[in-house]
């Protein structure tokens, strides 16, 4: 992947911070994907492995540093109630760097799977064509209801209603302030929902949950035994397979 040409790209956010990205531009850069990391991530860590199939196929890369991730600025992640506004300002560069006549994906994990669906609530260019989520969770305070309870043994209560006050005070939302299930009820574009059936630490339930509320176009591939954020490695050939035939109806 480092062997393909490609710049380092900064943009502002609403709040003043200075947002990073590493873009892999195509000759013609009339298809391109942009791509949402996980938490405590950065673009070019999770997205190495899908390089493989994109670009190959074409497709311009945009591998976004989310903020307080990688080289972008920020004390506060945002669990994607923050980062689906930066990811307005990503679609601006976009339009601005490659013209008005591009298609664009947007792919997510984990976190960035909840960005790109949080964001799917949202009044989006019509250049985006369609939404991958891999192993997105509903909100921060589901998920992370669900650490405490499954993986630390502890109830939610008070921990969470104090988390959240502090969280609203100092990062400015809170924990359920922006929820993906709520989101894809006004989404309008096609989304290819993914997840693993062994993954312990987003559940694949939450995945059902975002599904079944999803008013736009939806397709879902479940990849058996994979852990969190593991389907591609877990089972390519689906993977890839799934988004070969998603991306056939909506790019071309």
């Amino acid at each position: 992947m480092l062997a393909e040409p490609h710049e380092d790209v900064w943009i502002q956010s609403d709040d003043g911070l200075k947002l990073h990205a590493t873009w892999f531009p195509q000759e013609e850069c009339k298809k391109i994907v942009i791509c949402f990391h996980g938490y405590t991530s950065r673009g070019m860590n999770d997205y190495t492995g899908l390089s493989s199939y994109y670009l190959p196929h074409g497709y311009s890369m945009l591998l976004v540093d989310e903020r307080a991730h990688g080289e972008s600025e920020g004390t506060y992640i945002g669990f994607g109630c923050l980062d689906r506004m930066d990811a307005l300002k990503w679609f601006d560069w976009v339009l601005e760097t490659c013209g008005k006549d591009v298609r664009i994906l947007l792919h997510g994990t984990s976190m960035g799977g909840a960005t790109v669906l949080m964001a799917s609530g949202l009044a989006l260019p019509e250049q985006i064509k369609g939404i991958i989520s891999d192993c997105a969770f509903t909100s921060p305070k589901e998920v992370f209801t669900h650490v405490l309870h499954t993986m630390i043994h502890l109830p939610a209560f008070p921990i969470m209603q104090i988390s959240d006050r502090i969280n609203r005070k100092r990062a400015g939302y809170g924990l359920d302030d922006c929820n993906a299930a709520r989101e894809v009820q006004k989404a309008t574009v096609p989304i290819l929902f993914i997840h693993g059936s062994a993954d312990t630490f987003v559940p694949c339930s939450m995945c059902d949950t975002i599904y079944e509320n999803c008013a736009s176009p939806k397709k879902k591939l479940i990849v058996e035994g994979a852990a969190h954020a593991e389907s591609f490695y877990k089972d390519t050939e689906a993977y890839e397979n799934a988004m070969t035939e998603f991306l056939g109806g909506i790019i071309k």
